[in-house]
This record gives C-alpha cells, sequence and structure tokens, in this order.
C-alpha cells in the first residue's frame, strides 16, 4: 500500500514530461532566430477583379459640374447608388458582370475582370480625361473581405480596405493565433477562376512571405486548426466527461439498489 503514492507520482510525472515533448512552437519565422538582418523577398501584388465584385466608382473635378453626367445613379441598371452627404460626390457601386463588365455612363461597357483597381480607375480616368481634363476616379473594391477561423483570438469576418492584404494582417485582426494553434499548417480557402482552391501556410518558416496565399483575395477562408495539445486535451475532456457520466449512472444505480434493499430488509 506503500507503493500506491510512489507509483501515482511517477505516473504524473511521466504524464507531464510528455505534455511538454509536444509543445507547441509559438513563434513566427523561427527560421530567421538568431539573424540580427537580412532581406526577404517582396512580391508585387495587387488582387484582380472577378465577375460578381462589387466596385464602388466616384469620378471628381474642381468644378463638379463638368463630371456629372459620369455619376448618375439612373444611367447605368447595374449599378446600385449609396446615400451620401449632398456636399460629397454622388457614388455608385458597379456590380461586374458574369462576362467580367460593368456598364459606366457615357463611356459604355468596360471590360474589368482580370484587371487590378489601380488599372481600372487608369481606364476609366483616361476616358473621362478625353472630356474632363482635370477629372479624377476613384475605384474601391467593396467586396474585399476574408474570413478567419479556427485558433485565433477572435474568429470572425474582416472588411478589408487595403488592397495588399496578408495572412499575417488577417491573424492580426483577428487577435492572433492561440496558444493552441498550429503554425506550421494554416489553410487558405480560395475561389478562383470557377474552382474552389486551397493552400497551406507554414508560418514557421520565412518561405510563408513568398507562398501564392500570403497575400489574400476576395472571400478567401483562412483556418487555423488546433496543434496536437488542443486535440489531446479534447480527448481527455470527452474521455473524462463520459468516465463521470458512466459514474454517475453507476452510483445513481447503486443507490436506487440500496434503498431497495434497506426497503426490503426494513419490511
Amino acid at each position: 500500500m506503500k507503493l500506491k503514492p510512489i507509483i501515482i507520482a511517477a505516473a504524473l510525472t511521466m504524464s507531464m514530461a510528455s505534455c511538454s515533448s509536444h509543445k507547441n512552437t509559438l513563434p513566427y519565422f523561427t527560421d530567421l532566430a538568431g539573424q540580427t538582418s537580412g532581406s526577404l523577398p517582396v512580391m508585387d501584388y495587387m488582387p484582380v477583379i472577378e465577375p460578381d465584385d462589387e466596385l464602388l466608382i466616384s469620378v471628381t473635378a474642381p468644378d463638379p459640374a463638368t463630371v456629372s453626367l459620369y455619376n448618375l445613379p439612373s444611367a447605368n441598371p447595374a449599378t446600385r447608388s449609396t446615400v451620401v452627404a449632398p456636399s460629397s460626390p454622388t457614388q455608385q457601386t458597379y456590380v461586374v458582370s458574369t462576362k467580367g463588365d460593368i456598364d459606366f455612363p457615357v463611356i459604355g461597357k468596360i471590360h474589368v475582370a482580370g484587371k487590378n483597381v489601380e488599372q481600372v480607375t487608369d481606364l476609366i480616368a483616361e476616358k473621362v480625361r478625353k472630356d474632363v481634363s482635370d477629372a479624377t476616379v476613384s475605384v474601391i473594391l467593396v467586396n474585399f473581405t476574408v474570413n478567419v477561423g479556427g485558433e485565433v483570438a477572435k474568429p470572425s469576418r474582416i472588411k478589408v480596405s487595403s488592397n495588399r492584404y496578408t495572412i499575417l494582417d488577417a491573424i492580426t485582426e483577428a487577435g492572433d493565433l492561440t496558444p493552441y494553434g498550429e503554425r506550421t499548417n494554416v489553410l487558405v480557402v480560395r475561389e478562383e477562376n470557377g474552382e474552389r482552391k486551397f493552400g497551406r501556410v507554414n508560418l514557421n518558416s520565412s518561405e510563408a512571405l513568398s507562398s501564392p496565399y500570403y497575400y489574400l483575395k476576395q472571400n478567401d477562408y483562412v483556418y487555423v486548426e488546433p496543434n496536437e495539445i488542443r486535440q489531446s486535451n479534447s480527448r481527455y475532456d470527452n474521455n473524462n466527461a463520459y468516465k463521470l457520466q458512466v459514474t454517475s449512472t453507476i452510483v445513481s444505480a447503486a443507490s436506487v439498489i440500496a434503498s431497495l434493499v434497506i426497503a426490503l430488509t426494513v419490511k
């Protein structure tokens, strides 16, 4: 009997040692540890416009009257007007057709699919300035949103206001990974050219910076899966819950039987 506490203590020690051997690596880019300076590749990336995207376009000039024709909500049946202050220029959102076009006032049909926001801005500005030399064009991709789920502090749908948005930006806005997030295998699901594709990013390696999934596209889904510790804890909790339920059932049954025995004995 004296050996029982020793055996229990030894078992607990081995269990703790086993858990410590599976600790997750929390820092990012561990391959750069120990380096005080260096250079990393930078990709020239801009998301391209696709069918069903929504573009917010406004045309302004020092004299608003000179560009009023380019901002008529009723001029384009494929536009959606937004309510703005009276002193602001009228802004419209244009839904890109399945063929990749928008129908713009005065100019007519413009093919925008496959182009980025800057290219569409330049294209429209070039056409408008043939009539109004001092016109300014603004184009914003309205539906640039990404979803982040799994082992992050704040799983959420994020509305992106920047044209260059990375997986690190998304994770930061989601409150960063929890200590239980698997940093070596972050999943990105993407719809592209009518297909649903996916890729995985290892945030413990600086090679993530050159991954085709480092820069996110509109409607990307980022999923951080639980690491081994989280999964082990979940299995442990489930097993304990099951054992507790079984024990509770047995105790209840024993209590009922004991009550019956006592009742019969008294009789």
